[in-house]
């Protein structure tokens, strides 16, 4: 195995290049995410379903936080790889891991025993309550998996190999898919047999990565006897780290309390923006590819001061990105009731998930514009932007608009609605930013 360096070569080449494994990767990821949903709401029942499905927001809220450090790592490591320095790769590297066995243990610490109660201030329905708070002590358990497994891939991706975790994540999804099937359908386990099969999978795919950097020949090799908190090196991932972990954090913490407001539907209305949500997530399988392409390929050119290299590669991934957004939201919004057919055939919950997917998918290609924008500023060393846009356009606005209009407009169009519109105005922020961030740090050299 070799570094893939972003430095050289076609830029689309070295960007497509690295976007695909993410791509195939994060479909299978997602795949196996929508397979616990689709089983639990077709094995077992609607309030199953509900259950799953509503303890999302608080799961990404709570790995936001931990995924944020992993990112910033990554940022760092790119950047040492690309200035050719693998001593300052190495001592980063060793710091990730460190960081992550640390982080590992306050998420399974905090994701059991903040569960109940942060499930009973989201207004959870009694008849779900119960099998939520199941599922999540179950999922939590597998913190250090999911954690560590994160950590890891960061590193690789650093290097600009995606596509040994693209291979990791195939076999992951597969035994995800066999061992929801065993716990659920031949064991009768319900939703923490899903929630097993989920932790099992993530446990198998962190040790192959992890095997991996243990073999690899390059500056990112993992030496346990090497773990450390390098100071620099834990100064500049925290740096990096925090205001991406804050964004996160936050982006959830809103949609914790837009959860809250769902539950006050009911669990048809939980069950059927639910299933929206995880095929929304299919649609946005490209803002992740082309997110952390950039990242890299940013990060890189920016340790080897390549500035016109990261001009090009910035209009190529956000011009695809917008452009695969808006076809993949025209075909989401056709195929909306089969869609979600595909989770529960109830004709109430059925009717919620497509209002949703309807109302939000001819948008998407915002939501990508946004995503795409924040990973260039990021690998630019400038991730306190995407913090502050997503905290604003994003959070503060969503939450307000919940507090005061859907107190007095109760209906759930209003929660379909408020995600475009935000989109839409963190999209005419960054076009703004890009603008003047361009000028700023990538000036074109005279003639």
């Amino acid at each position: 195995m070799s570094e893939q360096l972003m430095t050289e070569g076609s830029i689309s080449g070295k960007l497509i290049g690295f976007a695909v494994p993410v791509f195939i990767g994060q479909f299978f990821q997602q795949m196996y995410n929508t397979v616990d949903s689709l089983i639990v709401g077709n094995l077992i029942n609607a309030d199953a379903l509900a259950a799953v499905t509503s303890t999302a927001s608080y799961i990404y809220l709570m790995t936001a936080f931990f995924m944020g450090f992993a990112m910033g790592a990554g940022v760092v490591i790119a950047r040492h790889i690309g200035a050719c320095d693998d001593a300052a790769t190495g001592k980063a590297v060793h710091t990730a891991v460190g960081l992550g066995l640390v982080f590992s243990v306050l998420m399974t610490l905090c994701g059991i025993f903040l569960s109940p109660h942060v499930l009973g201030w989201m207004g959870t329905p009694e008849r779900v309550l119960d099998q939520a708070n199941q599922y999540l002590r179950v999922y939590f358990t597998g913190s250090f998996a999911i954690v560590m497994y994160n950590v890891f891939v960061g590193i690789l991706q650093a290097a600009g190999d995606s596509r040994h975790p693209l291979v990791y994540l195939i076999i992951s999804s597969v035994t995800n898919i066999f061992l929801d099937l065993l716990f659920i359908g031949v064991f009768h386990m319900g939703v923490d047999g899903a929630a097993l099969a989920t932790v099992l999978s993530q446990t198998l795919s962190m040790a192959l990565v992890a095997r991996l950097l243990l073999h690899t020949h390059h500056s990112y090799r993992l030496r346990p006897r090497a773990i450390r908190l390098d100071k620099d090196s834990a100064v500049q991932i925290f740096r990096y780290g925090i205001p991406t972990a804050l964004q996160g954090c936050v982006i959830d913490l809103s949609n914790i309390l837009i959860q809250s407001y769902i539950n006050s539907f009911g669990s048809e209305a939980m069950a059927g923006l639910g299933a929206s949500s995880k095929i929304e997530g299919f649609a946005f399988l490209p803002v992740t590819a082309f997110s952390m392409a950039l990242t890299t390929f940013v990060s890189q050119n920016m340790g080897a001061r390549k500035k016109e290299r990261i001009r090009e590669g910035m209009r190529f991934g956000l011009g695809c990105t917008v452009g695969l957004l808006l076809v993949m939201g025209m075909v989401m919004h056709l195929l909306a009731p089969s869609l979600i057919t595909l989770f529960n055939r109830d004709p109430v919950i059925v009717g919620f998930g497509v209002t949703r997917t309807r109302i939000c998918a001819l948008f998407y290609c915002l939501v990508g514009f946004s995503h795409t924008a924040s990973a260039v500023a990021r690998g630019l060393g400038k991730p306190m932007t995407p913090m502050v846009v997503m905290l604003v356009c994003w959070c503060l606005v969503r939450v307000i608009t919940l507090m005061t209009i859907g107190q007095v407009w109760h209906d759930i169009r209003l929660v379909c609605w408020i995600y475009p519109f935000t989109w839409f105005l963190s999209s005419v922020v960054y076009v703004f930013y890009l603008n003047a961030v361009s000028k700023k740090m990538l000036p074109r050299e005279a003639a």
